[in-house]
């Protein structure tokens, strides 16, 4: 049995993405060469590994069982990779990193000038949000991921905090509570709320904090974009709670922000897995973000 472990790669990266046109993207191969090296994999193997479903990929039983063990093996060969590079210096390897989409602006410097400093490494970035990520971390698919604290797994990672913003209340103008200077649950809990989807960690803090306060959310709609939040909430289909560099980004005369009481902080963090060593890369990219967010 001949199996590389590039094609092993392939299979992690199609079942993670769950489609043969992404996945053929983030490998920067064609969809005819990804199909062909994962036709090589279950010719080695002797069975079928993955269904395709209505454009929709499918692990079968042995593909489920495959997968954990693949994501390790690529995970280590990964890491020995980078302590290679490292023999001579930071000048060439990859960092594997997630970010949340509504983070981008805020850090942004940061990963520009890892950059400046180190542009022989790849920086290879993956949108996802909180949940996803952490998983991603888990099935070792990343060295590092931005996120938003507490994560779910808090016994699984360690965590360098970046820095708190506010948490707001985005109302349209003519809504009751627009004339009230703080909002508290209470104060929220009649009205249609829009959320970010399940998969963020915004969302799961707002659930937890609001049912700590003997609240249950009346949830009218969820998204991903944080524009079309605002756009909802414009539309009056229903009030939010966003960072305040998210609220800054809106450009709309028809809302306005209220501050939390009690106040609320949506904190920033840089996680990664406490039982694997970090590569060379991940562990600069760490000491970086320590030293500017000490700035």
């Amino acid at each position: 049995m001949n199996i590389q472990i590039k094609n092993l790669h392939c299979f992690v990266t199609l079942v993670e993405m769950g489609n043969y046109t992404r996945a053929a993207e983030k490998l920067h191969l064609t969809q005819p060469t990804l199909t062909k090296m994962i036709q090589r994999l279950e010719e080695n193997l002797g069975q079928p590994l993955l269904i395709r479903n209505n454009q929709k990929v499918i692990a079968t039983e042995a593909g489920r069982a495959l997968i954990c063990t693949s994501q390790q093996i690529v995970g280590q060969w990964h890491r020995l990779r980078e302590d290679l590079n490292s023999l001579n210096g930071l000048q060439t390897g990859q960092l594997r990193l997630g970010v949340c989409p509504m983070m981008g602006e805020m850090i942004i410097e940061l990963v520009a000038q890892f950059r400046k400093k180190y542009p022989g490494v790849e920086l290879s970035i993956q949108e996802l949000g909180g949940f996803g990520a952490e998983q991603a971390l888990l099935n070792d698919s990343l060295d590092l991921t931005f996120t938003a604290l507490p994560t779910t797994h808090t016994q699984e990672f360690d965590s360098l905090e970046l820095r708190g913003y506010p948490l707001l209340a985005c109302l349209p103008k003519e809504h009751p509570l627009a004339e009230k200077d703080n909002i508290g649950w209470q104060d929220l809990a009649p009205y249609p709320f829009i959320l970010y989807n399940d998969d963020f960690s915004l969302t799961k803090l707002i659930h937890r904090l609001s049912r700590s306060a003997n609240v249950e959310l009346n949830v009218a709609a969820q998204s991903g974009q944080w524009d079309f939040i605002a756009a909802m909430v414009e539309a009056k289909m229903g009030v939010a709670i966003l960072p305040k560099p998210i609220c800054q980004k809106v450009n709309s005369d028809s809302l306005v922000y209220k501050a939390l009481k009690p106040q609320l902080t949506w904190d920033l963090a840089l996680i990664w897995r406490k039982n694997l060593p970090l590569t060379p890369a991940a562990s600069t990219f760490i000491n970086l973000s320590r030293e500017l967010s000490a700035t």
